[in-house]
């Protein structure tokens, strides 16, 4: 049969369940099919990608334990209705960073730019998809027909069969989409956006980024000599390639950048229960996260956040900069030191723009950093991610250095270690 698993997933959705569906969603019962089937055809694409990694696909199918398949496939209606709720919604929360890593947001805006749907409708579909393909797997494996080895095979040969339902942008392989929408994305501090009908402007955000990563490394260098001339030369060549307004924006974004880092304070040696050392900034997220979990007597409290400080997003989407890489490898250290921790991961934005669009937004870099720092080697049963969009603003939005820190990444203890220090 031509495409047999997105044949037997897509008869699995009722006309009922699609209209209940595009109700929720608020789109067209047309519009969701569309997008249904591209979304599927993702989720199998990102699978058929690593169906040579063994423990991959035996990890996929480790969530398909005690019954978790035939629950799946008794919800779906439900699920099509209201969305994924409670155990569910942590198994969808689970699954899609495996499968798509950090570029969920960008395989839902696709489906959603390909088809006429809202962004929000992109990431719905991404999450109506993922219960359908577990569920299908479930039945599979409740009939003593599937395991890795025989996923991978299926999944191997059904790859050429995804291609009629997947988006332009998402052809060859749905996890390296970032590939397709790299031409179009502006780099950017966290949280930093400019409307969608704004004219392309790469020089000035570029000049902005070489600008913040080069003070970062100035600063790291006063307390802890490196040799940086490549990271630097690079630098100051897209420095120096931007003129007029780009040099001039550089040039104040190099003052912003380099009074905020050396707000973080000096560099400073953090010992971990493991052994590990970390350098890292003395008033840091890194350096205030380990004092508080070594300090028994501070509790676990749903209003003790912690602000990431050193992320860098592409303006307006969820794509991680490469400059985030030093932070969230720190963060992965401190997880990994203290293995009972467990986290919540909270997105933010300002109050600006359309309050849909700022808690989707929000939402996908959330559930990146999350999936970066799976893919960094924590356990993803230890961490949840969610968006709060302009919720729990921590500063005037009325002005822009309130609304800087509102757009943000922060971080909660919701399972804390007793101290092993």
């Amino acid at each position: 049969m031509a495409s047999s698993i997105m044949d037997s997933i897509l008869g699995m959705v009722t006309p009922d369940m699609k209209q209940a569906l595009a109700t929720r969603l608020g789109e067209s019962p047309q519009g969701v099919q569309s997008g249904l089937g591209a979304s599927t055809a993702a989720t199998l694409d990102g699978l058929a990608s690593k169906s040579s990694d063994s423990g991959f696909l035996s990890q996929v199918l480790g969530l398909l334990g005690g019954g978790t398949g035939q629950n799946l496939l008794s919800s779906l209606s439900s699920i099509a209705s209201g969305g994924p709720t409670g155990a569910t919604a942590d198994l969808v929360n689970r699954f899609l960073p495996m499968v798509f890593g950090s570029q969920q947001g960008q395989v839902a805006n696709a489906i959603s730019q390909q088809f006429g749907l809202s962004a929000s409708s992109g990431t719905g579909l991404l999450k109506m998809a993922a219960p359908l393909v577990l569920a299908y797997f479930g039945k599979l494996q409740s009939s003593g027909t599937l395991t890795a080895s025989s996923l991978g095979d299926m999944l191997r040969a059904e790859a050429p069969n995804l291609r009629s339902y997947l988006p332009t942008g998402l052809l060859g392989s749905a996890a390296g989409v970032a590939s397709a929408t790299a031409k179009a994305a502006t780099t950017a501090v966290t949280g930093a956006r400019v409307p969608a009908s704004a004219p392309p402007r790469w020089l000035v955000p570029a000049a902005i980024a070489g600008a913040l990563i080069l003070a970062w490394l100035v600063i790291r260098s006063m307390s802890t000599p490196k040799p940086v001339q490549t990271a630097a030369s690079v630098t100051s060549e897209a420095v120096n390639s931007a003129a007029g307004a780009a040099s001039s924006a550089a040039n104040a974004a190099s003052d912003a950048a380099t009074k905020a880092w050396a707000a973080l304070g000096d560099m400073m040696k953090v010992k971990l229960p493991d052994g590990t050392e970390l350098n890292v900034p003395s008033r840091g997220v890194e350096a205030r996260l380990v004092s508080y979990l070594n300090d028994s007597s501070a509790p676990v409290s749903d209003s003790t956040w912690f602000d990431f400080d050193r992320l860098l997003f592409d303006t307006g989407q969820a794509t991680l900069q490469p400059a985030s890489q030093e932070q969230l490898t720190n963060i992965a250290d401190i997880l990994r030191a203290y293995p009972q921790v467990k986290i919540r991961i909270g997105g933010y934005t300002d109050n600006t723009g359309d309050p849909a669009a700022n808690l989707q937004l929000s939402e996908q870099r959330a559930d990146n950093v999350m999936a970066e720092l799976v893919r960094l080697g924590i356990d993803p049963a230890r961490m949840t991610a969610k968006g709060y969009g302009a919720e729990d603003p921590i500063a005037d939005n009325s002005t822009e250095e309130g609304r800087q820190k509102n757009r943000r990444i922060s971080l909660r203890v919701t399972d804390k270690q007793a101290s092993s220090a």
